[in-house]
């Protein structure tokens, strides 16, 4: 690996190794790169706020050096609060994403991964005399809702595996399914029971989310621009400034 030098600053390969294990990657090399890029971006801070003069004094859980950046930071980013009419604009344009979440109601039954042949005529049973679900759910699930007649209670979307949740969601209230559904855990009898739609949120409820994502969104521009600038005048080795591979500065 090239020598990575900021200033007159090196940063050792040791460090980087040690600075991996927060940078978990699809690879060692990205997580190489990744972790080389942190320690570049903090050494570039950490000069900064030395020729700054500036120092802190760090809160709980924070070293010295987290201190010294955020200090930094402090005092050299500022941003415009996020106004009503700026959250209201974007309320407008992202509608989907102010809502109330899907909650359904839904039933099962589980059985061995091996034990497809016993969920298969489980099934049919259930499918005859519906009304029996709960009774054979108590018998035969070896999911611990058997002791509620397999209902699983109130739900909504990311509760359950992604494989049954797909299938829940397309069946009709009542519906028990038509096959049994495999899933990691075994194999699945299911019904759903009720679905209710999420609603649209008022702006009101949502505001001070939308605000305080702006603001966080505005930082993180604020910070990266600082950083290019930062990077663009400092003496640096060993690290592209904007390469596609690993980038200083995103």
């Amino acid at each position: 690996m090239p020598m990575i030098r900021i200033g007159n600053a090196e940063i050792p390969e040791a460090a980087i190794a040690a600075e991996m294990q927060n940078h978990p990657a699809p690879d060692a090399e990205t997580a190489w790169n990744e972790a080389a890029r942190a320690l570049a971006i903090r050494q570039l801070l950490l000069d900064e706020a030395a020729r700054r003069a500036i120092t802190a004094q760090p809160d709980e859980d924070e070293t010295e050096e987290e201190a010294t950046t955020r200090a930094l930071l402090a005092e050299t980013i500022t941003i415009p609060e996020a106004d009503d009419a700026t959250c209201r604009r974007y309320f407008a344009a992202n509608p989907t994403r102010f809502r109330a979440p899907d909650v359904y109601e839904a039933a099962h039954m589980l059985f061995a991964p091996d034990a497809k042949d016993a969920a298969t005529a489980t099934l049919a049973e259930v499918l005859a005399k519906p009304n029996r679900f709960a009774e054979l759910a108590h018998s035969r699930s070896a999911c611990p809702s058997k002791e509620n007649g397999g209902r699983l209670g109130q739900l909504t979307r990311g509760d359950l595996v992604d494989e049954i949740e797909t299938f829940v969601f397309a069946l009709d209230e009542g519906q028990i399914s038509p096959t049994p559904i495999r899933s990691k855990y075994g194999w699945h009898i299911l019904r759903l029971d009720h679905r209710a739609e999420g609603k649209q949120l008022p702006y009101e409820t949502v505001a001070p989310q939308i605000a305080r994502m702006l603001q966080t969104l505005a930082w993180q521009r604020a910070v990266s621009q600082y950083l290019h600038i930062l990077a663009g005048r400092a003496d640096i080795e060993g690290i592209d400034r904007a390469g596609a591979t690993s980038p200083l500065v995103r």
